[in-house]
């Protein structure tokens, strides 16, 4: 899929929940494709002083998704909820985790996003004892609509940011040098 494929939600829509999803979805997909597209040396190359590569921020929004709505909402266990990170606090892949496997976890963790989110109200709290409350990393569990509202941020922002690398990337191809 291209870019230009994925769609905002209907302008009709008003209902908070459904818009939220749909804009979830519709950012997913945005960033899906971004990264398709990409060659392979570009996914895993950083054009940034920051150091992240575009795979490395793909696999961060599969692991960051996850954290806040099953290990945070949900207080679920969940594996590694802070996997995307090395020791060092960094963002990593390894070299067996490729586009289309992290792609196929992004949208995996929407359908589990959406299966969690139908039917609840955006006012219900966070369960304690996952990433929230209960001796979890922050005391504070958040409502649904606040969660719901970081995560649409951190997409967003970071669609953004692979804007930024994927235009990078075109203005130091050797085609580009010159022109």
């Amino acid at each position: 899929m291209t870019p230009a494929a994925a769609h905002e939600p209907s302008p009709q829509l008003s209902d908070p929940q459904d818009l939220l999803l749909g804009y979830l979805d519709y950012l997913r997909a945005m960033v899906a494709a971004k990264i398709a597209d990409m060659p392979e040396a570009e996914l895993r190359t950083s054009r940034l002083p920051s150091g992240w590569s575009p795979l490395e921020l793909l696999k961060h929004l599969v692991y960051m998704e996850r954290r806040w709505l099953r290990w945070g909402f949900l207080g679920e266990p969940v594996p590694e909820p802070h996997g995307d990170k090395d020791a060092a606090g960094r963002w990593h892949v390894g070299p067996e985790e490729t586009a289309s496997t992290l792609i196929a976890a992004l949208h995996a963790g929407g359908e589990q996003t959406r299966a969690i989110v139908t039917g609840t109200s955006l006012a219900a709290d966070s369960a304690a004892g996952g990433r929230f409350g209960a001796g979890g990393e922050q005391e504070q569990t958040p409502s649904l609509g606040w969660i719901l509202f970081h995560v649409l941020q951190e997409y967003a922002r970071h669609a953004g940011h692979l804007d930024i690398v994927r235009e990078l990337g075109e203005d130091m191809s050797p085609n580009a040098v010159g022109t």
